[in-house]
């Protein structure tokens, strides 16, 4: 569907991992608690987000990207590892939409799991996206009736998306002129 790969540095400066992804100096995740810091300036990356700063910098619009790559939380319980891995697609273009979104998603969806498996978006809030929202997809291991993999909901909660929020797009020094 027109999208290439990219991946990016483990070790994040605190701009690239929080300050250009719109996420402020008192949000929750910059705490000790909940992110690995090598230094004053450095973290693990928390997340795979600093590669489309990264690719939006150096690259010109209009771009289709997925990230991938490990990703380093202080979460340690019975449903979550502090090292994990994570997939992400960036869309930069003119009149992209949550349509557009949820359509490549939902693509993506089928094709990795099944043609029957079915996704739902529930409107949630992240600082780098606005609108946001949470993807879930059908149980792959009971097709959405319901099992102890899916706490008998039939649906299991994949990722967050939206559109990408205006702020990261001025950090990244993106604009398309009218």
């Amino acid at each position: 569907v027109g999208y290439s790969l990219r991946q990016g540095p483990l070790i994040e400066t605190d701009f690239y991992n929080f300050e250009a992804l719109n996420v402020p100096a008192h949000h929750p995740a910059r705490d000790m608690q909940d992110t690995f810091f090598v230094d004053g300036a450095h973290v693990l990356r928390t997340h795979t987000s600093p590669i489309q700063i990264h690719t939006m910098e150096s690259e010109t619009p209009p771009l289709r990207i997925v990230g991938v790559g490990a990703v380093f939380r202080c979460d340690s319980d019975i449903s979550h590892l502090p090292h994990f891995h994570q997939i992400e697609g960036v869309c930069v273009d003119r009149k992209v939409s949550m349509a557009d979104l949820k359509g490549t998603i939902s693509f993506f969806v089928k094709e990795y799991f099944g043609p029957n498996t079915r996704t739902r978006f529930r409107p949630s809030f992240f600082p780098f996206t606005e609108p946001s929202a949470e993807v879930d997809c059908t149980c792959p291991l009971c097709q959405g009736a319901g099992c102890s993999m899916c706490k008998h909901s039939g649906w299991i909660e994949i990722g967050g998306c939206g559109l990408i929020n205006p702020k990261v797009l001025a950090h990244a020094k993106v604009s398309y002129p009218e």
